[in-house]
């Protein structure tokens, strides 16, 4: 993928923006201008022009991009370029040329778990003032990403997420302990077990600590509904299809715990995810039933299929108890986040100023965007229950990415710093460095902002 020193035969690599073609154009020599107009490059995004020296090999690729849109300029070239090597040939600003890289790396993941065929081998030189090992962690994190949401759901159940859990654990050093099936109930986590019980896969939580006892608390939660049928109120086939995805919120926190370890930030972490397949059986949950939960609150079930609240909120209320510097979670969780922001910008939602402020200009320093939604406390009324403390949904088709993230909020105790990501976790079209199926969103800005805040032991 990525190569330290530049081979003789390296293709040279020129970005040009598609504002900047025109003047380019007119500056280049004849020949040049010719074979540009021949195979119709004009600069756009994505557009990839090679150009041959004298013997006909390749010695120039001229990449078009967007101008200051770095992060994805040269994930074009693997897919243009045959087998061998290539350098950037221009003068870019550090942030800019890491940005590019990551570009590039990403442009070469591929998902070969079930058959797909590789990529052919391009590797790139590293760019002058790019640090290799930090760029490489953020592929391997974006990968393990896209891996887990990938897998087919018959291979991601419970027992499967836990082992990719266990293996990060392995490699860093971290400690893993998981409460399995009814040792839930024993143990006081029974809105995880109500909604996972009636999978023939046990549900779970699975729980990560690493770093020193000392350090600041900082503690991760991911939703992990492996498959998610709707429940008894299941949902129709077309809305089922990628539901292998409902685990993409837990994919992304055991990525971040991953980075954050990996960088050997200055935190005590914890990773919690709640693991559970939704399934369909005799001892289903159902509509009306009323679950109680860790932290005493009881949960009228208004819909089985808003499943993922109900096992975050168990979840939450252990990650709060500890009064934690931060806390941040991931969730695929409602299609109201999608309607609002679309499927490529994720929702955020968080009680702490500072802390929202301080993820949001990371996201920009990263190219890596969120957008803040707002707690807007009027909308606590619309989970009102007549028989409980809480529904699950509430009647009113409105704000629902805003009512989902109150609904959590309610289990945030002490007044813990808190931090909710809804996102999609999926491309729904493959373009260049961004493959069809599942995707990393917000994770980037996530580490630089707890880089930023925590720093490095």
């Amino acid at each position: 993928m990525f190569l330290s020193q530049r081979p003789a035969n390296a293709i040279a690599l020129v970005p040009i923006a598609r504002e900047d073609f025109d003047a380019w154009r007119q500056g280049a020599d004849t020949a040049t201008a010719t074979w540009v107009d021949l195979n119709g490059f004009k600069g756009q995004a994505n557009q990839v022009c090679v150009l041959p020296d004298a013997s006909g090999a390749p010695s120039r690729a001229l990449v078009g991009m967007n101008r200051n849109e770095w992060l994805y300029s040269l994930a074009a070239v693997p897919g243009a370029l045959q087998a061998g090597s290539c350098f950037v040939d221009a003068e870019l600003e550090p942030a800019a040329a890491r940005l590019a890289t990551l570009g590039f790396a990403l442009a070469t993941y591929r998902f070969t778990r079930y058959g797909k065929t590789a990529l052919k081998h391009i590797a790139l030189t590293i760019p002058d003032d790019v640090n290799q090992t930090e760029v490489e962690a953020d592929f391997r994190a974006i990968a393990l990403v896209r891996d887990l949401i990938n897998t087919a759901p018959e291979d991601m159940m419970p027992q499967h997420l836990q082992a990719a859990v266990q293996s990060v654990a392995d490699h860093h050093g971290a400690d893993l302990n998981t409460i399995i099936g009814d040792d839930l109930l024993a143990q006081n986590y029974p809105a995880i077990h109500a909604v996972g019980r009636a999978s023939v896969h046990a549900p779970r939580l699975i729980n990560l600590t690493w770093g020193d006892v000392d350090a600041p608390k900082l503690t991760l939660v991911g939703k992990g509904v492996c498959f998610d049928s709707g429940g008894l109120d299941i949902k129709p086939a077309s809305g089922m299809r990628h539901m292998k995805k409902d685990m993409g919120g837990a994919a992304h926190a055991l990525a971040l715990a991953q980075r954050v370890m990996a960088a050997g930030l200055n935190v005590r972490l914890r990773l919690l995810i709640p693991a559970v397949e939704n399934a369909i059986s005799g001892n289903a949950f159902h509509p009306g039933d009323v679950l109680a939960t860790r932290g005493g609150k009881t949960i009228e079930v208004d819909n089985t299929d808003a499943e993922g609240r109900l096992i975050l909120c168990d979840a939450l209320t252990e990650a709060s108890a500890e009064s934690p510097a931060q806390i941040l979670d991931f969730a695929t969780l409602t299609g109201a986040a999608r309607v609002a922001l679309g499927t490529e910008l994720p929702a955020m939602f968080c009680n702490d100023d500072a802390v929202a402020d301080a993820l949001r200009s990371a996201s920009q320093a990263v190219a890596d965007p969120v957008w803040r939604m707002p707690l807007h406390q009027p909308y606590r009324q619309n989970l009102d229950s007549s028989i409980a403390d809480m529904v699950n949904t509430p009647s009113v088709p409105f704000g629902g990415a805003i009512t989902a993230a109150l609904f959590l909020e309610a289990f945030i105790e002490n007044d813990t710093s808190w931090a909710h990501f809804d996102i999609m976790a999926w491309n729904r079209a493959s373009r260049p460095g961004r493959p069809e199926g599942g995707e990393a969103m917000g994770l980037r800005a996530c580490f630089e902002q707890l880089d930023q805040r925590f720093g490095r032991g």
